[in-house]
């Protein structure tokens, strides 16, 4: 059955409502929330911006708008502080880093990728990534 908007789907400890992209209003302007999940474990509401190109800060301050209009108009008495992810194309550690360290809103920026890598690398990374967690937790 297809999805309808108001449906609830659930996966890995997040529920997502569909809702044809959330909309924010305020004075004469508008904008819309590209995705918003409720994360149960978290207790609190995943706002999610999709971006075709570079990460900017001016992003970081999209997502800090979208964030306080959650806290202040869609979170639910009980619930924690909702947490943004900006998932970009493309990601300059440096202006990520300042633009989004130390705001009072939780935000996250990540680059996505539109291939995935082959198959030797995901070996390699997995086989190094193995190694370090046995090297922390003293496991042979």
């Amino acid at each position: 059955m297809p999805a309808r908007p108001g449906d609830h789907r659930s996966f890995s400890g997040c529920t997502f409502r569909w809702n044809r992209r959330a909309t924010i209003t305020g004075d004469e302007a508008w904008f819309r929330v590209d995705l918003v999940f409720f994360h149960r474990r978290l207790k609190c509401l995943v706002i999610i911006d999709l971006k075709v190109g570079r990460f900017s800060y001016a992003d970081a301050g999209q997502m800090h708008l979208y964030l306080n209009y959650a806290r202040e108009h869609w979170m639910k008495p009980g619930e924690n502080p909702p947490v943004g992810l900006i998932l970009c194309a493309e990601k300059g550690a440096a202006e990520a880093h300042y633009a989004l360290d130390n705001l009072p809103n939780k935000i996250l920026a990540a680059e996505y990728q539109t291939v995935l890598p082959d198959e030797a690398m995901i070996v390699q990374e997995l086989e190094r990534t193995t190694a370090e967690l046995e090297r922390r937790t003293g496991a042979a």
